[in-house]
């Protein structure tokens, strides 16, 4: 299979799906119709980012290329790549904002002149950035280096995806490359790969020099199937990426910054069919199961673990309150796209305590130093004497042979001061003390 990456040929598909590429992570599921505007707005958004991260636990930023944006060929709505995933692993620990950066076709060579003017806060072009970058934000990006600054200065986790683009070229011409050419053109990519990367990496420490930096290293998308005579070859060059990585984050590393190395690459290997694009539209970015993985890989570099989700099914969705999905009898129900627990669950969950009047059919939760009356039927709650509206009322659900009182999830919890986050995709409402 010859020519197995045109990235002539995929431009045009790229038009309408970089206009999902977003800077602050939307809900998902939009439709392509509306993927621009949010993108629009997600860019005008910048200027609130700090103040809206002040209280997460995790403040993650995330820059790159088209990995970080979530790019797949034929896209037609939002992405859901690997930062959208860790994204509900940090609410997994704790209360987590992201912010997207990301630039499809974006080389180092072009993060670093990106990076150089956030870290000096003037704006730069689209074409100075990198020259014909098709993605549409690079330019509404650049114009906003100095709120970008800010929201890498306030963040404490940096994840960083780049380097795909710069050695893209070696998939199509490393078949008409001696051992020889192909050893001398890896060289010299790897060796500007990491005086790009370096800089970069330095930018951001003056920006921000209390945060840790994830990289990941390069996955070699060509399957064994496409070309068995270059695919060790092209593994090797891989093998070589990473231990350039290794090396840059280790020299980091000793002089006492908190840098690691997300290690992708080893994940792929021999499995590139199954996670590309390569196979169904000759295009090397990961498909569904690779931004799982993908995303896999960073939570365990970031927090040791990562947790397999799922969305819920029928009515039903899921809670996970600090972490912990939450189990009861009384399921979770949507209405009016609104959710609701039952107060029962409110109380155990959050150690608070409740008590009934049966006569005028109000509960009165007392949790911390906040009292909220809940009242079934009322369009207004009682939040430490002040008045709430509600959307929709509290109402009297039955659950097998009882009557159980269901309140609205978020005006409680957010009543107490807690961070509540519904993801649709999942069907799944993150509770975060």
């Amino acid at each position: 299979m010859k020519n197995l990456i045109s990235w002539k040929t995929h431009a045009k598909k790229w038009s309408v799906a970089l206009l999902a590429s977003t800077i602050l992570l939307s809900p998902v599921g939009l439709p392509v119709s509306k993927a621009e505007a949010a993108s629009s707005q997600a860019v005008d958004s910048v200027q609130g980012t700090v103040n809206k991260q002040d209280a997460a636990k995790y403040r993650i930023v995330t820059l790159g290329d088209s990995i970080t944006v979530g790019y797949e060929p034929n896209l037609t709505a939002l992405p859901y790549g690997y930062v959208e995933r860790l994204y509900e692993q940090g609410l997994l620990h704790g209360r987590t904002t992201v912010s997207n950066y990301g630039i499809t076709g974006l080389k180092t060579g072009g993060l670093k002149t990106f990076v150089d003017a956030i870290q000096l806060g003037t704006k730069v072009e689209a074409d100075a950035i990198q020259p014909n970058l098709s993605d549409p934000n690079a330019g509404k990006l650049g114009a906003n280096t100095v709120q970008i600054r800010e929201s890498i200065a306030a963040s404490n986790l940096i994840v960083v995806t780049i380097g795909g683009n710069d050695v893209a070229q070696l998939l199509t011409l490393g078949a008409t490359l001696n051992d020889q050419q192909l050893a001398e053109s890896t060289s010299s990519l790897l060796n500007s790969y990491a005086e790009n990367l370096n800089q970069v990496i330095q930018n951001l420490y003056k920006i921000n020099p209390t945060a840790e930096i994830i990289i990941a290293d390069q996955y070699q998308p060509m399957p064994e199937i496409a070309n068995a005579t270059l695919y060790p070859k092209l593994n090797e060059v891989s093998k070589n990426f990473t231990a350039t990585v290794d090396k840059l984050a280790a020299a980091f590393a000793a002089q006492g910054l908190k840098i690691k190395v997300a290690h992708v690459s080893e994940a792929f290997l021999g499995k590139e069919a199954q996670l590309t694009h390569m196979i169904s539209d000759r295009d090397f970015h990961p498909n569904q199961s690779g931004y799982e993985l993908i995303a896999k890989i960073f939570a365990e570099t970031i927090w040791g673990s990562h947790t397999t989700l799922a969305a819920a099914g029928g009515q039903s969705i899921n809670v996970i309150v600090n972490g912990k999905s939450l189990e009861t009898p009384y399921k979770p129900v949507i209405k009016a796209d609104r959710s609701f627990i039952a107060i029962q669950d409110i109380v155990q969950v959050f150690g608070a305590v409740t008590v009934w009047d049966a006569k005028t059919k109000t509960a009165a939760i007392t949790y911390g130093d906040h009292k909220l009356t809940v009242q079934i039927g009322a369009s207004h709650i009682q939040l430490d004497g002040a008045a709430i509206k509600l959307d929709t009322p509290a109402f009297l659900n039955k659950v097998g042979k009882e009557h159980k009182t269901y309140v609205p999830l978020a005006a409680i919890a957010q009543g107490f001061g807690l961070d509540v986050q519904y993801l649709e995709k999942l069907r799944t409402v993150f509770i975060n003390a």
